[in-house]
């Protein structure tokens, strides 16, 4: 039988280029596996030739796919493109420049040193693990993130921002400058800037589509600056455009770093020599663990602090894209790959029990960062630091798992900065690009968010009607009554819950009568 130091040594795939190693040695694939898979993986790697060549890799909205090209924009495949993101990193940095230096202030004329990022899923996902992971204590700028429409949750950002809001620049970041969650972001912002007597223009920045309604709203108003979107960038994967890059650059991060690891790695998983390319090998392990079908979740254990909203990060980036229900032939095939996680050692009190010993329905992504902390370290015990108990706690999870049945491969990189966020950024989306071809689905469409929009509008809509009802009626009725009249009797439901929403929150005007039977609650306007 092979020995683990055997398998160790054989299926380490090492790029020395990039600081970064992929063990599979937990990995119980057969020894012709590689060899069976190597044609579709060739396939795919024809494939993402092609796109990063500018094919029509977004096929229902007939687009290109260009996130590689953010950090190499000679790969574009045009000149004009090429101009695109070069100029746009180079405003993003004289910007910051003027930001940083005091050339452009605040209303008040203090200098900013407050960040408020305004946007939702790839329009906050990317930057705030960005943000988390390479923080310091030489920060230029604090960062701070509204990415819902949750009206508790907005209230505490401000609350935490207080009197400092004169002081802080807010970045609003939607394509179209119409999704709804941030729209109703810029709205509150608006209104706290001026419920202490600001300009909101005078303290806004606008990252957006050419020709978008935020667009439009950004040069009516004379906001500082506007700053450009691409319809060939998807929002999982425009952390290297400027929707992650602007804010990292004024939190102070060296985004031309980070533009250099993305690029480095993006050079050796070009590979088409499978064993040699970690993001080839990583997509062949997922392939292997959950039989192509998404048959078992990955969990994601980075034993590092810093990397604790990557899994958060990747839930979007690969769920997103694998998640489909047909494949690219319009077979349903209703593909995934789920995807959670937490931190080492944190997981090891929270569920690695139930890794251990429980339902045997995932395979774990170990991330290991062998640079403990910048500085020496001292003994917690004779001749042991906090780094060697946390890298003890790592390979003994890895070891339990693995004698119990559990599977697991390990990325190993030698520290966390911007250059090596930039590498595990470009490797797990070219990892879902190859994962992508293997099972023939398009991981650059999102059919299923854009249902999710429609139906929400549609409660909106109901929701206005709803009220329209009621102040004409001016009378306590039943959803009931209320779905019958709309001409809606199959919504009583949705009436019900959009009327003991609107009850539960006084300012809108909404009375719940009680009664013993759901079906004889009656709502009135208040009076």
């Amino acid at each position: 039988m092979e020995t683990l130091w055997n398998r160790y040594r054989k299926h380490l795939c090492t790029s020395t280029e990039i600081g970064l190693a992929l063990d599979i040695s937990r990995m119980k694939f057969a020894s012709s596996f590689f060899a069976e898979m190597e044609p579709a993986m060739q396939k795919a790697f024809t494939e993402m030739r092609e796109l990063e060549g500018g094919a029509i890799a977004n096929r229902d909205e007939r687009r290109m796919v260009g996130h590689y090209w953010l950090r190499n924009p000679p790969l574009s495949p045009s000149r004009d493109i090429q101009s695109l993101i070069e100029a746009a990193v180079a405003q993003i940095l004289a910007f910051t420049a003027q930001i940083h230096s005091g050339a452009i202030t605040a209303q008040n004329g203090a200098p900013f040193t407050n960040i408020l990022v305004i946007g939702i899923g790839g329009s906050a996902l990317g930057p705030q693990f960005v943000a988390d992971a390479l923080t310091s204590r030489s920060d230029r700028m604090k960062a701070y993130f509204l990415d819902n429409t949750d009206p508790d949750g907005i209230d505490k950002v401000f609350a935490e921002l207080g009197a400092s809001i004169s002081h802080t620049l807010t970045l609003v970041i939607s394509k179209s400058g119409s999704t709804k969650e941030t729209r109703n972001g810029m709205l509150e912002a608006q209104a706290a800037y001026r419920c202490v007597g600001l300009d909101f223009a005078r303290h806004a920045v606008a990252v957006t589509g050419a020709g978008s309604e935020l667009e439009r709203v950004a040069l009516a108003e004379g906001w500082l600056e506007r700053f450009p979107m691409w319809d060939w960038v998807g929002g999982r994967t425009s952390v290297t455009s400027a929707v992650g890059l602007l804010p990292a650059a004024l939190q102070g991060i060296d985004i031309t770093a980070l533009l250099g690891g993305a690029q480095s790695c993006d050079i050796v998983t070009r590979s088409i020599d499978t064993l040699r390319n970690p993001a080839a090998v990583m997509a062949m392990m997922w392939h292997y663990a959950t039989g192509g079908r998404g048959t078992k979740d990955m969990v994601m254990l980075p034993y590092k602090d810093r990397l604790l909203l990557f899994s958060r990060y990747l839930q979007q980036l690969i769920m997103e894209s694998i998640g489909k229900e047909r494949d690219r032939d319009g077979a349903v095939v209703n593909q995934g790959l789920t995807v959670y996680g937490n931190k080492g050692s944190t997981d090891q009190h929270a569920y690695v029990q139930q890794l251990r010993e429980g339902v045997a329905n995932f395979f774990v992504t170990f991330i290991e960062v062998l640079k403990d902390r910048e500085g020496d370290s001292f003994s917690v015990e004779e001749g042991i630091t906090s780094g060697d108990f946390l890298f003890g706690f790592f390979q003994g999870t890895r070891a339990a798992l693995y004698e119990n049945g559990r599977e697991s491969m390990t990325i190993t990189i030698d520290r966390v900065d911007a250059y090596t966020v930039g590498v595990l950024i470009a490797l797990f989306e070219r990892a879902v690009g190859l994962y992508a071809s293997l099972i023939n689905i398009n991981a650059y469409h999102q059919p299923g968010v854009e249902a999710g929009k429609k139906a929400a509008g549609t409660v909106i809509d109901l929701q206005k009607s709803v009220m329209e009802l009621l102040q004409r009626e001016g009378r306590s009725m039943t959803a009931g009554e209320i779905a019958g009249l709309l001409g809606k009797p199959g919504e009583a439901e949705m009436v019900f819950c959009i009327l003991r929403h609107l009850a539960a929150n006084p300012d809108r005007g909404i009375v719940q009568d009680s009664a013993e039977q759901t079906a004889e609650v009656t709502f009135r306007i208040a009076t």
